[in-house]
């Protein structure tokens, strides 16, 4: 059955205006449409905060839950029921900070979820603080003198949890970021997706750079498996690999071509280069990665889960509780 985005939309968004949500939710249902899984086989799960919001503008299963504990929860339902399309919605406080040790150990056990983080580097719920992606020197309401704390990078985190999936788009960025979820659907385990979005009441500005086209033009390169890694508002530059590091070049200078320039590889598992790739920008001369940096096949948690259960079972002389019963001695008293 073909399904439409008025299939998967329910009730009016309440975000401010001109809020990434409002972008990120029609993306979602529009790649919903397009991936086809019904919307009563597909849940959407969330935490606390601005972003948390979303499972109420959504006409599938769907559960805001609390503070930091989506992934957990997310968990339950696709081991619960595996043929279960489940996606995952945090921001990054409530991804991150509370909810930091469930988001490492969903992709440590490579759970068949999709992790969507929502990355606007603020607390916008409650007004204001600081977050584990705000900047050091950030000030904040929390942090009147700017934050003595340097920021986790959600990269690096999940890599560092041996994750085997991560891609990244700009909320304003319709086409690429329906392009990735679409994607993370397709990959079997844990899918981290990073959404940059700006909190246009508490920190808007924060992913100016890359916010609009002209900007991504200039200060962004998309990623594609199989593709050179060039770039540039005339795809003028391009990246090479200098050392364990990389370094921008441009074409046609000091002799450089197009087949000098390195091809990205989102299967391999060595994630050296593609940590490198993820971890670029914010001013450090190089531009942010912006499509599937990584996407590596492993075998996921729920799989393993339910093949152990399916062999434990066959090795059993009963297999429910009426057979379990007669395995002893049984008396019937009258």
């Amino acid at each position: 059955m073909a399904y439409t985005i008025q299939d998967f939309k329910k009730g009016q968004p309440r975000w401010c205006p001109g809020c990434g949500d409002h972008a990120f939710l029609a993306s979602l249902q529009k790649a919903m449409a397009e991936i086809g899984v019904a919307p009563y086989d597909t849940a959407v799960i969330s935490g606390i905060g601005c972003s948390s919001r979303l499972p109420h503008y959504m006409a599938t299963y769907g559960m805001n839950t609390i503070h930091g504990r989506a992934a957990a929860i997310a968990t339950g339902a696709k081991v619960a029921n595996s043929k279960l399309t489940v996606w995952q919605v945090s921001g990054d406080g409530d991804g991150l900070a509370i909810g930091g040790n469930h988001f490492i150990h969903a992709n440590r056990r490579n759970i068949d979820l999709n992790m969507i983080l929502l990355n606007n580097r603020i607390y916008g719920l409650t007004k204001g603080q600081y977050s584990p992606t705000s900047p050091r020197g950030f000030v904040s309401k929390s942090s009147p003198y700017g934050t003595v704390e340097d920021p986790f990078r959600p990269a690096e985190l999940c890599f560092g949890a041996r994750g085997h999936f991560f891609a990244r788009a700009v909320a304003t960025d319709a086409a690429a970021t329906v392009d990735i979820l679409k994607a993370a659907y397709n990959h079997k385990g844990a899918a981290v997706c990073e959404i940059l979005q700006n909190c246009v009441i508490f920190n808007n500005g924060t992913h100016e750079s890359v916010y609009d086209k002209a900007g991504r033009a200039k200060n962004a390169i998309y990623v594609k498996h199989g593709e050179p890694l060039i770039f540039g508002e005339n795809r003028e530059f391009g990246l090479v690999q200098e050392g364990f590091g990389l370094k921008v070049v441009k074409i046609g200078e000091n002799g450089i071509t197009e087949k000098d320039i390195l091809v990205h590889d989102a299967h391999c598992e060595d994630n050296t280069l593609q940590l490198k790739l993820a971890l670029m920008g914010d001013n450090d001369g190089f531009p942010v990665a912006l499509g599937v940096i990584r996407d590596v096949d492993a075998p996921t948690y729920n799989d393993a889960v339910e093949a152990q259960i399916e062999e434990v079972k066959a090795a059993k002389k009963y297999h429910n509780f009426a057979e379990l019963l007669e395995t002893n001695d049984i008396w019937e008293v009258k």
